[in-house]
């Protein structure tokens, strides 16, 4: 009894020695989707919110939105309730743009060869 358990244990041990040595494939770059006529589109959205422009604006959003609310006095509801909405835009539009400069926004494969100096 226990030789068949001992060999169950040592098959299952291989098995998972095995799956964790052999290694997937791994493909740089990325896809281009289904094409879907909605793509192209959606795709300058996302470079439109995600680039310079967008970024000085949120920043230009975040001085004029902390400015209304500091110096407004006193506002009504639906007033100050878009005011917060800008805010909250401009933090969002401005945070991930920080977080690209900071981190990237790609992979990085590093070279396995050592630098030569010449």
């Amino acid at each position: 009894m226990t030789n068949t358990h001992n060999r169950t244990l040592f098959t299952l041990g291989l098995f998972a020695v095995m799956l964790l040595t052999v290694g997937n494939e791994a493909y740089a770059g990325t896809a281009t989707g289904g094409s879907l006529p909605y793509e192209s589109w959606l795709s300058s959205l996302r470079d439109s919110v995600t680039g310079p422009v967008a970024f000085s604006l949120s920043i230009i959003g975040i001085v004029i939105a902390g400015g209304v609310l500091i110096f407004g006095g006193d506002l009504n509801g639906f007033f100050r309730s878009l005011i917060f909405i800008v805010l909250v835009m401009a933090f969002l539009v401005g945070a991930q743009n920080m977080m690209t400069t900071f981190f990237g926004n790609a992979a990085e494969v590093a070279s396995l060869l050592p630098l030569s100096i010449a």
